[in-house]
């Protein structure tokens, strides 16, 4: 299947651009264009970084879309095509995740190369899940149906975050933050302060005590 992939790698899921040529008749082509939904007019009004990047997502699957044999309508785009696109993404990955058999599995840091595959860090995969969940809804599409937010999608990106995890040696597990210890405000201060003297005086009953302070 031959498209012109923009692609992610790193945490930072960066998407990069890759051309391959497309074979694909011409005139089956444009039939098929024509039975999309806009991709290329996702609207750019907000031109932030995160919105770009989304943009260059949804027009990344929708020529993914076109390309497709037979090409398919994103009404008809079900969890499963959405899987096949992100293993198609495994060939352009940049990240070495090692083999049970590989000497270096389970290692962070391979002090040598090795002839295991690269493939898409999960982190990538899962943050260009995250922006295509969000352009499919904001395009007019259901909640419900949803394609990127499939079970069948939840359940790949977390067997990817594991198996990526095992075999190279990276915890993704987030860190807990710590609270901040509330401060006291100048009433509760002055509060405290008070108790305090009242449990300081010696000798003395509470009555008397009581009686000394509002003196």
């Amino acid at each position: 299947m031959d498209m012109i992939p923009q692609l992610m790698e790193g945490s930072s899921a960066y998407l990069g651009t890759k051309n391959l040529s497309i074979n694909a008749n011409l005139s089956s082509s444009s039939r098929a264009t024509a039975t999309q939904p806009p991709f290329s007019s996702y609207p750019s009004a907000n031109s932030s970084r995160y919105e770009n990047q989304k943009r260059r997502d949804w027009n990344t699957f929708g020529q993914y879309l076109r390309n497709h044999r037979p090409p398919l309508s994103l009404s008809r785009c079900s969890g499963a095509h959405v899987l096949e696109f992100l293993r198609y993404l495994d060939q352009f990955g940049k990240t070495k995740v090692h083999t049970t058999i590989c000497h270096f599995y389970g290692h962070p840091n391979p002090p040598a190369p090795c002839p295991c595959p690269l493939r898409q860090a999960w982190g990538s995969l899962d943050a260009l899940i995250g922006r295509l969940r969000a352009a499919f809804e904001e395009n007019g599409g259901k909640p419900e149906t949803n394609p990127f937010g499939a079970r069948a999608v939840r359940l790949y990106l977390r067997e990817v975050r594991d198996t990526q995890s095992k075999a190279r040696g990276v915890s993704y597990e987030k860190k807990k933050r710590k609270r901040p210890v509330p401060t006291l405000s100048a009433s509760s201060s002055s509060a405290v302060a008070s108790h305090q003297q009242f449990q300081m005086l010696p000798g003395t009953s509470s009555t008397t005590q009581i009686s000394k302070l509002e003196k």
